[in-house]
């Protein structure tokens, strides 16, 4: 391999995804009583913190990045050894983790002069981060050096997409992202958010009244924005995740396979995963969207050149 691949766990692949493509995971932190702190899919796993907020409604976690030795901890031994890294995080807009691994990495590259370690700032989120990193991976695969993937992996930052929506207001709230009476207000009239990630930020696509409302909404939000941009998907890679209800998320996933389907995507295409605590926290147990991320291909990329 030209080089390595480091990212942190806000990239929300699957274990199984991770251990497949042998990049490195760096947790980041959750709590539930604001003074123990425990690792992102090590000291915790994913299904556990949903299921600890479902058994307790009245408890609101918080995350912490991951710390400055959780980075170098991962990337001296390739420093030391010679061997060009990368390592992509979640977008610096929503946390310190991206200046964290510029730290880690630059007292490294004064410990080890000849070392290589380049810190890419996703632009992403949740399943965006892990599509942008399957990229990256693509192009390890394929033999790229550093640079060259560095150069092709960020045009493809700005072009993901997501919609998705939650069945409870109040973690909206805690997590500072709505304030006190549209909490309330929202709760009694059983209104449920639709919420745009683009352009590195979270932006409200309406409002519905109801669950399964909500959800179809998702979806034709999704179909819409398509059709609206005739986007040729067989040029996206397309993830859907879900947060602890899976016999809920289950229709869900089979409609938007459907959809996607008469668009020419093909079902076997699609990355599934669940929202890992980085978006969970603020979502609570209920999160369910859609995403998508330009892909990168050799025969576009010699395309452009000609």
């Amino acid at each position: 391999m030209k080089f390595q691949i480091v990212s942190d766990s806000s990239l929300d692949l699957p274990e199984e995804k991770v251990r497949e493509m042998g990049i490195q995971v760096v947790p980041f932190y959750v709590s539930f009583d604001g003074e123990k702190y425990l690792r992102e899919g090590k000291d915790i796993k994913i299904r556990d913190f949903y299921q600890y907020m479902v058994e307790h409604p009245d408890v609101y976690p918080k995350t912490s990045m991951p710390s400055y030795n959780d980075y170098r901890d991962v990337l001296e031994p390739y420093a030391a050894a010679g061997q060009p890294v990368l390592c992509v995080c979640l977008n610096a807009l929503f946390s310190g983790s991206y200046q964290v691994a510029c730290n880690a990495r630059g007292d490294l590259l004064e410990a080890y002069p000849g070392a290589r370690v380049e810190v890419l700032d996703s632009r992403l989120a949740t399943v965006l981060e892990g599509l942008l990193v399957e990229e990256a991976v693509k192009m390890r695969d394929m033999d790229y050096d550093l640079d060259k993937a560095l150069e092709l992996l960020k045009p493809l930052r700005d072009t993901g997409q997501i919609f998705f929506t939650t069945n409870d207001l109040a973690y909206l709230y805690h997590g500072g992202r709505i304030g006190h009476a549209a909490s309330s207000i929202g709760t009694v009239l059983r209104i449920k958010p639709l919420i745009q990630y683009k352009d590195r930020e979270l932006y409200s696509a309406g409002l519905c009244r109801g669950r399964k409302h909500s959800l179809e909404q998702v979806l034709e939000r999704m179909k819409h924005f398509v059709e609206e941009k005739r986007l040729d998907m067989s040029r996206y890679h397309m993830g859907i995740a879900c947060g602890w209800d899976e016999a809920e998320f289950l229709p869900f996933k089979e409609k938007a396979f459907a959809i996607m389907k008469d668009f020419g995507y093909k079902e076997e295409d699609w990355e599934v995963s669940r929202v890992g605590v980085t978006i969970g926290v603020h979502t609570g147990p209920s999160p369910i969207g859609v995403g998508w991320l330009k892909r990168w291909s050799r025969e576009e990329e010699a395309g452009e050149k000609a």
